[in-house]
């Protein structure tokens, strides 16, 4: 079967090497310049940014194969992190280093996984899905490029698997009952990010650190992680209620706002010579499907992504993604 797949992070990508291996003809399509979606990596003059997802661990006997698989491939190492968690400027607790809580990185840098894993995958950048279009049992895509002024029609395809945010995958699905419903009812929670360098190093007694009573969620100090460049950078993680208040914020104002929060958080006043601010609209899931994917057998289309919980404890992990994808993709066998 010829098998388009919508998204290029790590769902799209894992579930667009399974259909391969699978003996399927794949074409992948991802609206933005690159790869890995939120597992993401900003290069600066000042080194890289992973300013979306942080790391990841492994739960599933499944998932602890592909890692250890990635281990050997040299793609992620562990990142023995000392996390802890701050209350106004004070730390009041550690977190566990149990080896059941490992968590891995890839490396040099988050977005060095999903590329790693498009070797070999027809992907197509800067493409942005409109519509699904039946074509007779068939469908096309309705395809939007900065390069091309009018839609452009891609296809066709004896299957789709939509592979990005539920709010996304509404608007694509909407015209196919049997699964639009179920994805509408899920809503996903916005994220603002900001990534700071600094002239020298700050001293700080942690890695990374769950941030309580503050607009801040997350920090982590980016060059704690193997082989990253050197210097002192952290991107810090907006919680979900101040990115939800301030979500059309502009982003030099979110700047400032954050900057004072990670000052308040850590106690130091050293300014930052680098800051940018990112709005992640699509971040998390507030509830998670509780399976693992959904799939029309009728129609050939299936969804995937990690705000599918599956067996797993909750959503939003790098592993629910990997796992609904390999689930999404057995249904083409």
């Amino acid at each position: 079967m010829h098998v388009a797949i919508i998204g290029a992070g790590l769902a799209g990508l894992t579930a667009a090497r399974q259909c391969q291996a699978q003996g399927h003809q794949v074409t992948v399509y991802e609206k933005s310049r690159g790869v890995s979606g939120r597992m993401c990596t900003r290069q600066t003059e000042f080194g890289g940014f992973d300013f979306g997802a942080q790391y990841f661990t492994a739960a599933s006997e499944r998932f602890k194969k592909e890692v250890n698989d990635w281990r050997k491939l040299g793609w992620i190492a562990a990142w023995d992190s000392k996390l802890v968690a701050l209350d106004h400027g004070n730390v009041v607790s550690q977190a566990g280093t149990k080896k059941s809580q490992q968590r891995f990185v890839p490396i040099p840098g988050m977005s060095a996984l999903g590329q790693q894993l498009a070797h070999g995958v027809d992907v197509r950048l800067e493409q942005q899905v409109q519509a699904i279009v039946p074509h007779g049992e068939q469908w096309l895509l309705s395809v939007k490029s900065d390069e091309v002024a009018v839609l452009a029609s891609a296809g066709p395809f004896d299957a789709v698997i939509v592979a990005i945010p539920a709010e996304q995958a509404a608007v694509l699905l909407k015209d196919h009952p049997r699964l639009a419903k179920t994805v509408a009812g899920v809503h996903m929670q916005p994220c603002w990010a900001l990534m700071l360098a600094f002239q020298n190093p700050l001293n700080l007694a942690y890695d990374g650190a769950w941030v309580n009573n503050s607009r801040l969620a997350w920090i982590a100090r980016d060059t704690s992680k193997p082989e990253h460049r050197a210097g002192e950078r952290w991107v810090c993680h907006a919680s979900a209620a101040w990115s939800v208040e301030h979500l059309e914020d502009d982003h030099e104002r979110v700047k400032e706002k954050l900057s004072k929060a990670f000052h308040e958080a850590t106690g130091s006043p050293v300014q930052a010579i680098h800051a940018v601010a990112h709005r992640w609209r699509f971040s998390l899931a507030d509830q998670p499907l509780a399976q693992t994917h959904l799939w029309d057998a009728q129609t050939r289309i299936g969804v995937c992504g990690d705000w599918f919980a599956g067996e797993l404890d909750g959503g939003g992990r790098v592993e629910n993604a990997f796992l609904s994808a390999l689930e999404v993709s057995k249904e083409l066998r």
